[in-house]
């Protein structure tokens, strides 16, 4: 397939491509699972991050969890969390997403949270012990965690392993070419790294990575980024369309279209990943349960 031109930064207000309209969210579910997280005070990557996906993924009970406050002390250029100086972290905040998910009767549970390079362990116990407090009150659940990149230590890293997810996530976002001008605080190799200690530390724990598209790579770079990733080991992969959140963040360059995403969903299973989700929609967590189902189907 030839190399992807990017085109002139899109207007803020130019009008989405049909693929990329969803229905408001308000259903009776919604509401119901709203009404909760403001109850409990826990906060979700759903709304921080304004995902597109908010009401299908609350009208079916399913929701990201975001640990360690709502304030991060990165500012990628990407991302509508804010961000600056975090407040003290609760120490009750497992017991609440805990409680949360017993509530809810969740068979799967996503947990992310913001940077916290505040803290020494960038909050690697706080995401251990909500893991921990999930399975003391509900039997079976599958935990996913979607983790930032601890400043590349090893040690809060192993703590999270230690605690015993299902699937280890941490996005990879965009190209290495592209990093500084997107992800400021983060850097492409601590993101490989930690994909790969995490393989070879916890090997039974499958390793999942994210990237978007539309920030201005070529179509050659997110390929070498597929082939870095599965290099590392990662099994799950998502891919999935920027959409500016507002005027103050990184313009978007493109819109991909669905046969293109398609294109990638079936160069990256070519290359050996065990479960590929890809469209203009797709978002880490999206349909996280049944990404997981799908990988564990695949490799028998």
């Amino acid at each position: 397939m030839s190399t992807v031109i990017p085109v002139a930064a899109l207007k803020a207000r130019a009008p989405k491509p049909e693929w990329l309209k969803v229905k408001a969210p308000g259903s009776d579910n919604y509401l119901r699972l709203k009404g909760l997280m403001r109850g409990l005070k826990l906060n979700t990557v759903c709304e921080e991050a304004r995902c597109p996906n908010i009401g299908e993924c609350w009208h079916h009970g399913t929701a990201t969890f975001m640990i360690l406050g709502d304030v991060c002390t990165r500012a990628c250029a990407y991302c509508a969390i804010a961000h600056g100086k975090p407040p003290v972290y609760d120490l009750e905040e497992p017991a609440r997403v805990a409680h949360a998910v017993e509530t809810l009767e969740l068979k799967y549970v996503v947990i992310t949270s913001v940077d916290r390079d505040d803290l020494a362990d960038g909050g690697a116990f706080i995401f251990a012990e909500t893991i921990r407090q999930i399975r003391a009150r509900r039997d079976g659940v599958r935990i996913e965690v979607l983790i930032p990149d601890f400043q590349g230590k090893a040690d809060p890293l192993q703590a999270v392993l230690d605690a015993g997810p299902d699937v280890l996530n941490h996005n990879t976002e965009t190209v290495p070419r592209l990093y500084r001008v997107a992800r400021s605080g983060g850097r492409y190799p601590r993101t490989l790294e930690l994909l790969e200690r995490a393989r070879t530390y916890a090997p039974h724990i499958p390793t999942k990575s994210g990237i978007m598209v539309g920030l201005g790579e070529e179509w050659d770079e997110i390929l070498q980024v597929l082939r870095d990733l599965r290099g590392v080991g990662v099994e799950i992969l998502t891919i999935g369309q920027y959409l500016r959140p507002t005027e103050q963040h990184l313009p978007m360059a493109r819109y991909y279209t669905p046969a293109e995403f398609a294109e990638l969903r079936r160069i990256a299973l070519d290359m050996g990943f065990g479960h590929v989700e890809s469209g203009p929609l797709v978002r880490s967590s999206y349909h996280a349960h049944e990404q997981a189902d799908a990988f564990a189907a695949a490799r028998g």
